[in-house]
């Protein structure tokens, strides 16, 4: 089989039973502005999908707050095959415990009655018997996390979902949530510029748990005229936001970077860095950035 643009980020097998490609996708961006509501161009979002799986990515990550709904529905759309594999390998990972008053807008809701029902619903939403990574997306305050951890080993117990996630948790956070659950993924920002999970990285390197960085590329800063990574552009050939991602393969080999966007160039883009080569005094350098 030969290889797709992806597959030279190398794989990881998420709870040591689902392998994936180590590139991953962010379906945020394929909403309308400030993640609320349709896309400007459905049937583009569709095909960007599309494009996605073409490319060799296999772990599309979407959560039932973005849009509200939109995103999920989009993926169903876009790549349901109605076959017995409905994804055709495709890892769907998505989330609950955000909702939405608007745009730009999140609030957490960590009540496991609504938590159970945010999973029933993205399994109607999905069109399929068995989540296979279900993720909290942010622990509730206002709720006992034993509450919400409860739900989800409930839900895991059921056959509802195959594996279970944690979204921007610490240390302790995670640690208590390993005394409930089998904690499969982390997903927490950072970056080049932005390091300030690298504890809980450690973590999930030393045991095994796979680690999905969102806001990977931070494009602003990274990309800017006269910004950090000007001259290692140059050098390279490569884009800020390849040398980005390129240096997050590297970081370890649990982590899984999901970039994100709704144009099917930038897409190329953030794929093509699973093939780019850094020698050590490039990698030192990336390092230095921060």
């Amino acid at each position: 089989m030969s290889s797709l643009p992806a597959h030279p980020s190398g794989t990881f097998t998420i709870a040591d039973d689902l392998p994936v490609t180590r590139m991953g996708f962010g379906a945020m961006r394929i909403t309308g502005e400030g993640i609320w509501g349709d896309p400007p161009d459905r049937d583009a979002a569709i095909a960007l999908l599309r494009e996605v799986v073409e490319l060799g990515v296999d772990l599309i990550d979407t959560a039932d707050s973005y849009g509200p709904f939109v995103s999920e529905d989009l993926i169903r759309e876009a790549l349901h095959t109605g076959g017995g594999d409905p994804y055709d390998g495709v890892c769907v990972a998505t989330k609950a415990g955000l909702v939405r008053t608007g745009p730009g807008q999140w609030h957490e809701v960590g009540r496991p009655e609504y938590l159970r029902f945010a999973c029933e619903m993205s399994l109607r939403r999905l069109d399929v018997e068995r989540i296979d990574l279900y993720q909290l997306h942010r622990i509730d305050p206002k709720v006992p996390a034993e509450e919400q951890f409860g739900v989800f080993a409930e839900l895991q117990e059921e056959g509802k979902i195959r594996h279970i996630g944690l979204s921007e948790v610490d240390v302790a956070q995670l640690g208590h949530a390993r005394q409930h659950l089998s904690v499969a993924t982390v997903q927490n920002r950072y970056n080049l510029l932005d390091r300030g999970s690298e504890a809980v990285l450690d973590v999930c390197d030393a045991e095994g748990i796979g680690f999905l960085p969102w806001f990977p590329v931070k494009t602003g800063d990274l990309a800017a005229r006269g910004g950090p990574l000007d001259g290692l552009a140059a050098q390279t050939g490569a884009t800020p936001a390849q040398l980005a991602l390129a240096w997050l393969l590297h970081r370890s080999p649990v982590m899984l970077p999901i970039p994100g966007t709704s144009s099917s160039a930038h897409l190329r883009e953030n794929v093509a860095a699973s093939g780019l080569t850094l020698s050590e005094e490039q990698l030192a350098a990336l390092d230095a950035v921060a």
